[in-house]
């Protein structure tokens, strides 16, 4: 089994999800690209001590950047989206 902390890599606060989390009770996080929604359920709910109602993940190909006649590419990563049951929250999301 893995860490739980390899599972979950970091909490993502964009505007977007600000919005997502006041409509919906929904935070997103960066997540291990080979970790799957069940694993994520558990991470979450241990570190964080909350009840997970649902979890949907996304895979985010990495851009491909030019620097003059050089390109590359950044690395790919995987995001989810978990939704807490009502009346949770998770206090470091709380500005």
């Amino acid at each position: 089994m893995k860490h739980l902390r390899e599972i979950i890599i970091a909490p993502m606060m964009t505007e977007k999800t600000t919005a997502l989390h006041n409509i919906n009770n929904s935070y997103t996080f960066k997540v291990s690209l080979n970790a799957n929604k069940i694993e994520i359920k558990k991470a979450i709910e241990k570190i964080f001590d909350v009840n997970v109602i649902s979890v949907n993940t996304m895979r985010q190909r990495g851009k491909i950047k030019r620097m003059g006649r050089y390109s590359g590419k950044r690395a790919d990563w995987k995001k989810a989206v978990v939704k807490l049951q009502p009346g949770e929250t998770i206090a470091d999301f709380e500005v």
